[in-house]
């Protein structure tokens, strides 16, 4: 669905919300959305465009329903669908495959909004690796591999999931250990072991990370290393998962995924051989910027009902809002999610500007994208834990949404990248001190 029919489906869709919310707000107050708090000025008119219709989409998801999958751990299959129904899941795709053909830019507003919505961390991780993991199969993709893919990713027939982590590499990504052997006739045996991998349990395709040369036989670390579009067939010899028990987002699945001798074709490999670092860069500063985008949406919706809270709580015949000590913290959060907003859709252009524009280096743009997901998880921790405190005791109680949030914040600050290897980065890079690891 291109980006024209995307604003023209957006009355129809808006009705379809409105009708969803009058429902959802006889279940009680924790159904509706917050109020949204942040400043969109300055935004352009496709963002703009994309948050309004986006939020029409969310709105028939109400928080109760996230609150539901957290306690259950089941999947959001229905908000995947809706999202793949208006043709949200290719937002950053080409057109002449389905996609909407827009950018980094407005995929990251679109996550954003479903963390903003309520939906939080999980709700976003539930399409996360559709739009990002999939720049680097859009890119370098053959023709066969575009068609046969990505319109069936679009339409969410097949979910995809991202296949980098190891346990025993952690963030040293260029030490990974899985291993994708070169058979006679072409084909691959994979064997290894990959960890954290979302949505691993539903997804129908991976794009994987393997070396195909020994570290020991390369000049260099980064060097030897492929990716690839595979199938995860569970009815195929040599494919098992774990499902991890984790902290929060507990909707979306987590695992440990093994490989052992699990056989994928020639034309599963994206690229040449042995560039697949290269080429999967191409994804990682993407999901960056994605990520700083959800962290901003869990922030604000955090935010705004602390202060929702505090506006209507009275103690000591007075509501809580009027005094400092509640009102300055939460004037504070603020402050520093619009300016993680800032550095986030800045780092969003330049991704999307760098495409077309040659004077944009890729390492500005990494440290962008770094620097934006760094701010944006550090302002949306401060704002979800004032969001608790703010509430007091009724901050650890699931129906008032924040205790959910904060759980879920700590994700942005460990994954992808760590905040120390995000320090470590941009002390190499832009401050020119000696590398420490």
């Amino acid at each position: 669905m291109s980006f024209p029919t995307l604003a023209r489906s957006l009355l129809s869709v808006c009705r379809t919300a409105q009708a969803s919310a009058r429902l959802a707000r006889k279940n009680g107050f924790s159904t509706s959305a917050p109020k949204q708090l942040m400043s969109t000025v300055g935004f352009t008119d496709n963002q703009l465009t994309v948050r309004q219709a986006v939020s029409t989409v969310c709105a028939q998801f109400p928080n109760t329903y996230w609150q539901e999958r957290d306690q259950t751990e089941e999947d959001p299959k229905e908000f995947h669908a809706a999202l793949a129904k208006d043709g949200w899941l290719g937002i950053a795709l080409p057109e002449s495959l389905g996609g909407a053909g827009l950018g980094i830019s407005e995929a990251t507003m679109m996550m954003q909004t479903i963390a903003e919505s309520g939906a939080g961390m999980q709700g976003a991780q539930s399409i996360h690796a559709n739009v990002y993991a999939t720049q680097p199969l859009a890119k370098f993709g053959t023709k066969q591999q575009l068609e046969s893919n990505i319109p069936n990713i679009i339409s969410g027939k097949w979910r995809v999931c991202f296949g980098v982590t190891e346990p025993n590499a952690g963030l040293d990504t260029l030490r990974l250990s899985t291993t994708a052997k070169k058979l006679s006739d072409g084909s691959y045996s994979v064997t290894g072991q990959k960890i954290w991998i979302t949505c691993a349990q539903v997804a129908s395709k991976m794009i994987l990370l393997a070396r195909t040369t020994p570290l020991e036989e390369v000049k260099k670390p980064s060097e030897g290393l492929s990716i690839f579009c595979i199938d995860l067939d569970r009815s195929q010899p040599g494919l098992t998962m774990r499902r991890i028990k984790k902290m929060g987002g507990r909707g979306v699945d987590a695992n440990e995924v093994f490989f052992d001798n699990y056989h994928i074709p020639a034309d599963s490999r994206i690229g040449e051989e042995g560039k697949g670092f290269k080429i999967i860069l191409h994804g990682m500063n993407a999901e960056r910027c994605l990520l700083a985008g959800e962290a901003l949406g869990l922030g604000y919706a955090a935010l705004a009902k602390a202060t929702e809270y505090a506006r209507t709580r009275v103690v000591f015949q007075r509501p809580i809002g009027q005094n400092q000590a509640i009102a300055h913290p939460l004037a504070d959060a603020y402050m520093k999610l619009e300016g993680a907003k800032l550095a986030t859709y800045h780092a969003a252009r330049l991704y999307d500007d760098s495409r077309t524009n040659e004077s944009i280096r890729p390492d500005a743009v990494g440290v962008a994208a770094n620097s934006a997901k760094y701010m944006a998880a550090e302002a949306a921790f401060v704002a979800c834990e004032r969001a608790v405190l703010t509430h007091g005791g009724m901050g650890y109680a699931v129906e008032y949404d924040v205790e959910r949030w904060f759980r879920e914040c700590l994700v942005p600050r460990i994954a992808p990248v760590s905040r120390e290897m995000i320090l470590n980065y941009i002390s190499e890079k832009v401050l020119e001190l000696p590398r420490s690891y």
